[in-house]
């Protein structure tokens, strides 16, 4: 998934997170995020490495099926779904999960954060793809999404017969990163001094 276009993950020409390690530790703290989290989120790496697919298949649906979620992947001039686009989004989303799931949350993970919040924003929406979609994916979307994406996710990690608590404990740790990534990805939609 890392020849995905417009995947720049370990790309040195990154801009630095404004968010410092320092404060990720205590955003860590305010949502319980430990060494096991990490523990279990690597373990879900061995269950949906193969399952990337069928996941992608699973949350294209959702958003495919929510008119005002699909807006932001579609033309700005007619509304019509962009399938190119679409296609692009489809292959870094395919990353995300592996990335997520590495459990790798170093200085160069917290780069590429601020990198994806600022792709949902006006600020650099679109320009990864050249794509003629919205200027900007709305906030309000954002962390809504935390919820279908870590339930629909339950059923891909039970896959590999884990105990229903080990299932517990990766899913409860993919909620607390995905809560850690899309507060991460607010940064640019936030007033100057107030994150």
């Amino acid at each position: 998934m890392s020849d995905s276009p417009g995947y720049a993950y370990s790309s040195l020409a990154l801009p630095r997170s404004p968010v410092s390690l320092a404060d990720f530790e205590q955003m860590k703290a305010s949502v319980l995020f430990s060494e096991e989290d990490v523990k279990y989120l690597r373990l879900s790496l061995q269950v949906l490495k193969a399952e990337v697919e069928p996941i992608l298949d699973v949350w294209y649906g959702f958003v495919g099926s929510q008119p005002h979620l699909l807006a932001s992947f579609s033309a700005k001039a007619d509304g019509k779904p962009l399938g190119d686009y679409l296609a692009s989004v489809r292959r870094r989303f395919g990353a995300w999960i592996l990335d997520t799931a590495r459990a790798d949350y170093d200085q160069r993970w917290l780069d590429y954060q601020h990198e994806i919040g600022l792709r949902h924003h006006r600020i650099k929406k679109n320009a990864t793809d050249g794509a003629a979609s919205t200027d900007i994916v709305p906030f309000r979307h954002l962390f809504a999404l935390v919820f279908p994406i870590t339930f629909t996710l339950r059923p891909f990690l039970a896959k590999l017969g884990h105990d229903a608590a080990e299932v517990d404990k990766m899913q409860a740790a993919w909620i607390k990163s995905c809560l850690l990534q899309v507060t991460l990805w607010s940064h640019p939609y936030v007033n100057g001094g107030d994150f």
